[in-house]
């Protein structure tokens, strides 16, 4: 379990990190400091690779012999992946989640960390540097929005019909029959959109402002922590063919919703239903 002091001192650390790493770099960033990775929209940055170090080296002080699962440092070693599944304490490290809008201005990124133990997410943390705030969940005890000092309960809206909802899906990080699937099906909502970035799609879900979240891809440091405030705020998730969720792929599509019955019928209209 991660107790109230030991939240605190992880909150802090993420909160130095992102003043001496990750905002003295937001719009500020030379051309050779951006690369690529899997694709010419798959981008990292100095500022990913320096916040990452850094934010691994506090919480080692923080979670002494916990395994640290880094997005970059899973790129150079993908068997850091299999800690996610083992009893021992692991934390799962996005150290700058969005990084396309970071590197292009956009104000939409944060940092994300979830903490597990067991094979379980037991402590998740969505953070925005900009703003200063976040949200954060244990497991079993609910979500709560903070800024400023002043803590707020976090809750999920109650299901509405299709024809009023909002979603988030980003169309264009599917192939195949599925694409043609999922656009034709977009009509049925009342909008449908992308953020690019995980960490505000599951911000947005948790506070009650939209209704669900598809991601194309399942890799563990998008979505472990936006899972578990999800869900502690009352929504549910899963993937989207019901599927057991395996933090240690890529390749699921995941579906997060305001509630367990909206996951449900949603399942089933996604997938033509």
């Amino acid at each position: 379990m991660i107790d109230q002091t030991t939240e605190a001192a992880i909150v802090g650390a993420v909160r130095d990190v992102a003043r001496t790493e990750i905002l003295p770099r937001f719009r500020s960033l030379k051309p050779s400091e951006i690369d690529t990775k899997t694709g010419p929209e798959d981008l990292v940055t100095v500022a990913d690779r320096a916040a990452e170090k850094a934010l691994g080296i506090r919480l080692l002080d923080i979670l002494p012999g916990a395994a640290l699962v880094g997005e970059e440092a899973v790129e150079d070693d993908p068997s850091l992946l299999t800690a996610l599944k083992g009893d021992g304490l692991s934390v799962v490290i996005d150290p700058i989640d969005g990084t396309w809008n970071f590197a292009h201005g956009l104000a939409l990124f944060g940092v994300i960390l979830a903490v597990r133990q067991g094979g379980r997410t037991i402590w998740g943390l969505l953070y925005d540097p900009v703003m200063d705030d976040w949200m954060v969940a244990a497991e079993g005890q609910g979500a709560r929005f903070i800024r400023d000092g002043s803590v707020t309960p976090l809750h999920t809206r109650a299901p509405r019909a299709p024809q009023e909802e909002t979603g988030y899906l980003p169309l264009g990080l599917f192939d195949g029959p599925i694409k043609q699937v999922l656009a034709g099906l977009m009509p049925r909502f009342s909008r449908v959109q992308s953020l690019r970035c995980s960490l505000h799609e599951y911000r947005m879900l948790a506070a009650g402002h939209v209704d669900w979240v598809m991601a194309a891809q399942s890799k563990p440091w998008d979505h472990l922590a936006g899972q578990l405030i999800v869900a502690e705020a009352g929504g549910a998730w899963g993937t989207l063919d019901g599927t057991p969720y395996d933090p240690g792929r890529a390749d699921q599509v995941l579906l997060a919703a305001c509630a367990e019955s909206r996951l449900t019928t949603l399942r089933t209209t996604f997938q033509g239903g």
